[in-house]
């Protein structure tokens, strides 16, 4: 493809529309990750009472689960709206549901209250939160990249990345602070609705942000193309069936790339919660303490990540991330198991930079993969179908496992085997750094893909 010549916004916009996608991603990311933290230490006890503390986490860590089963409806509604209707006002939709969804979860009654219908209701209300998520990642990650020139989209598309760790270090260090001054009954009895409720005041900021950005230059010129062309009507109301048809390869090395990347996230933020405290005898607010202190160390290296998949390309990047953490997986539980602070603290920012290497450059690598009209779609069902099999199974794996063999070992061989998928994914994958995304088509690679007459039937 051609090297990047889409125009760049006016320097002044590209900082407010970053600023955009990171609230949002912040806001969004911390809701998800509250449930999770807050699954792995009191939700068993307020949901799942009568079970086994074990069994319960388990429990537990299903209705976690179940909000990763409703992302890839998410991914397809939004981005077969966001591809015909533009990436903006999808995004004030997907953060609209989040923020009512956790808010209205810090209002839940317990299973004391009104027994087995608060499980229930706590499990639609996590369907919710998925389906949110599920569409808020692709579109905030394309009204970045493709505001953005080529030489430098690595970097700028990485700083909607960092909305991850933001969102767990702001869910984190509210849980550690709460912990810190509560007592565990006055914990669990109401502190842990705090952190819930505080999602609405979030939401009015992040709304007020995410609405005073444009549309993506990119999709408005396409959009422009596409309703001058009467015979693509069809593909226009199906972009899902386009992506399908022309990027289905592109698909799947987006769904091996997210293995490793989603799989050892989960083990290295949520399920540690659970390890450090039952294995290594760790309290929860030191492990709490050393997840808030990674996550800070993850939200630096991210853009450092992005900028040099800049320079190096995205796979050589995204492939070191994905080696390192199968590596590191062996010495990070050793470290864990030793109950010090210092080598918990250790063991999950080394397993948290490493996985930065490869969620940093990942969404410019994905949006580079698919055409404008159809990118939303692609880029968001490869990324949230593969969070299924990935992120949302990956803590009721390692409990389960945990529970019979109580042992690290089966744990740290299913996150090598993961890191294996996303080598061979991403290694047979093709690089788009140069790519310019005004011009990428569905035939890429075909030479005369190129020509107008290839880029009126794909983009």
């Amino acid at each position: 493809m051609a090297s990047g010549t889409t125009a760049p916004p006016p320097p002044a916009s590209l900082p407010r529309i970053v600023a955009a996608s990171l609230i949002g991603t912040t806001i969004e990311w911390y809701d998800f990750f509250l449930y999770g933290s807050a699954a792995a230490l009191v939700f068993n006890k307020l949901f799942f009472p009568d079970s086994d503390p074990l069994v319960g986490t388990l429990l537990s860590f299903l209705t976690y689960a179940v909000g990763f089963a409703a992302r890839p409806l998410g991914a397809l509604v939004f981005g077969h709206y966001g591809d015909r209707l533009g990436r903006k006002k999808l995004l004030v939709l997907s953060l609209v549901m989040m923020g009512g969804a956790t808010f209205a979860i810090g209002l839940l009654p317990t299973h004391a209250s009104v027994g087995a219908a608060a499980p229930v209701l706590l499990t639609v209300l996590r369907l919710v939160q998925g389906f949110a998520l599920g569409g808020e990642w692709g579109g905030a990650v394309l009204l970045v990249s493709e505001h953005g020139d080529a030489r430098r989209r690595g970097f700028w598309a990485s700083w909607p990345q960092t909305g991850a760790p933001a969102g767990q270090l702001l869910a984190t260090g509210v849980l550690s602070l709460l912990t810190a001054v509560l007592s565990d009954d006055a914990f669990g009895t109401w502190g842990w609705r705090i952190p819930f409720l505080l999602s609405g005041l979030l939401v009015m900021v992040g709304l007020w942000i995410r609405l005073s950005v444009d549309e993506s230059p990119v999709f408005k010129e396409a959009l422009e193309r596409s309703e001058s062309r009467r015979e693509q009507a069809e593909a226009e109301k199906l972009p899902l069936v386009a992506v399908l048809r022309h990027h289905w390869r592109d698909v799947l090395v987006a769904m091996g790339a997210r293995m490793a990347e989603n799989i050892s996230y989960y083990v290295i933020t949520a399920f540690i919660l659970v390890y450090a405290t039952t294995s290594a005898g760790v309290s929860k607010q030191t492990a709490l303490n050393a997840v808030l202190i990674g996550s800070a160390v993850h939200f630096a290296v991210i853009p450092a990540w992005g900028a040099l998949s800049d320079r190096v390309g995205r796979r050589p990047v995204y492939l070191l991330g994905a080696a390192g953490i199968g590596l590191w997986m062996f010495p990070f539980f050793a470290l864990v198991d030793t109950g010090s602070f210092g080598y918990l603290v250790l063991a999950v920012t080394v397993g948290l930079i490493l996985h930065g290497a490869m969620y940093a450059p990942q969404a410019a690598f994905f949006a580079e993969m698919f055409a404008t009209r159809m990118r939303y779609s692609g880029a968001s069902i490869g990324a949230q179908f593969a969070s299924v099999a990935a992120g949302a199974p990956a803590p009721l794996i390692a409990t389960a496992l945990l529970a019979d063999y109580d042992s690290s070992t089966p744990i740290a061989l299913y996150v090598i085997a993961a890191a294996v998928l996303t080598l061979i994914a991403v290694g047979v994958a093709r690089e788009t750094r140069h790519r310019d995304l005004a011009e990428v088509t569905a035939e890429d690679g075909d030479p005369a893909a190129t020509s107008p007459a290839a880029e009126a039937r794909t983009v």
